[in-house]
């Protein structure tokens, strides 16, 4: 990763640490603080009831649609759909050119081709699961082939997920190593690592499987898959936010954050848009720092900006319902 691809200047006496085994690796990410469980749930809870003001409400609103990776990850998926998700994408509200276009079409990988035809050049990306999503179950000469199919058919993005089994089993140079090869794989496209942070059982286990992430070359770190009964929920993303905090100070490497599942709501997404003010700053405001993976919260973020800027709801199906 450049200092180009981030955006950000990286000082050059500050680097990630190069692992060059897994006792080095589990040395480091044994040396991390615990997470305060109970003070971590109080603070998430606490900025929850943060209050927004009707001018802050529209720019939040706004924010959030600029930060959507809008996703249709279904078996019954078809290149008709895709293209609804692309014009949507494009143009969430088709009566009101205001409205910003999202930061990215989320698609399997068999459909990236078409997804990267139907937006062209537009400044929307393309994103793909790839590494045998969701479950991370399969070889890594199978992973790999996935990532570069789809990188090569024009995802802008790859979306991984990691093989929580051998994290959890202690199998930490593994997992570590398939980041690696992945985000080799993805040459220039950037790599969002699926913690799939409901099978991680503890915080300290998010924290830890964040950091791992990060050394392992993630541009992203991403709480779920959205496959899964416990995906995202705020003190995930407090302990992964803090992590992506830490890392940037004692690396000098920005790395994002991306917050995936059960994420329906504009009360939703504004939480998650404090948290993030409040725990890494306002520089995070920005979706090469900070995603919604959501197919319906979409909707809800154009009605309510409607009711706005109008005083009144419309009807959800004026919005497409893809």
């Amino acid at each position: 990763m450049t200092e180009h691809d981030r955006g950000v200047h990286i000082p050059s006496a500050r680097r990630v640490p190069a692992v060059e085994s897994e006792a080095q690796l589990r040395a480091l990410l044994t040396s991390l603080s615990g997470v305060d469980t109970v003070g971590a749930e109080a603070r998430a809870a606490k900025l929850a009831t943060r209050s927004v003001k009707k001018s802050t409400k529209l720019a939040a609103i706004d924010m959030a649609i600029a930060m959507v990776d809008l996703t249709t990850l279904e078996g019954a998926d078809t290149e008709g759909r895709v293209t609804s998700l692309c014009t949507k994408a494009l143009r969430p509200d088709p009566f009101d050119p205001t409205v910003p276009a999202v930061a990215a079409v989320c698609v399997y990988p068999d459909l990236v081709a078409h997804a990267r035809s139907v937006l062209g050049d537009a400044p929307v990306r393309v994103a793909s699961v790839a590494t045998a999503f969701p479950s991370g179950r399969a070889s890594l000469n199978v992973k790999l082939l996935d990532v570069r199919e789809a990188v090569a058919a024009g995802a802008d993005e790859i979306d991984m997920v990691i093989d929580r089994g051998a994290f959890l089993s202690g199998h930490l140079g593994l997992v570590f190593d398939e980041i690696v090869a992945v985000k080799e794989a993805c040459g220039a496209s950037h790599l969002k690592v699926i913690l799939e942070t409901g099978e991680l059982v503890t915080y300290d286990n998010v924290r830890r499987a964040s950091w791992l992430a990060m050394l392992g070359g993630a541009d992203f770190i991403k709480t779920s898959t959205g496959k899964v009964p416990v995906a995202a929920t705020t003190p995930v993303a407090l302990v992964m936010l803090e992590a992506v905090r830490d890392f940037a100070e004692s690396t000098g490497h920005v790395v994002g954050v991306k917050v995936a599942g059960g994420i329906r709501t504009t009360k939703d997404a504004i939480r998650y848009l404090v948290l993030v003010n409040e725990t890494v700053g306002s520089s995070w405001l920005s979706p090469d720092r900070f995603r919604f993976g959501a197919s319906s919260l979409l909707n809800d973020l154009l009605m309510q900006r409607s009711k706005q800027h109008n005083g009144a709801y419309v009807r959800p199906d004026e919005f497409s319902g893809d």
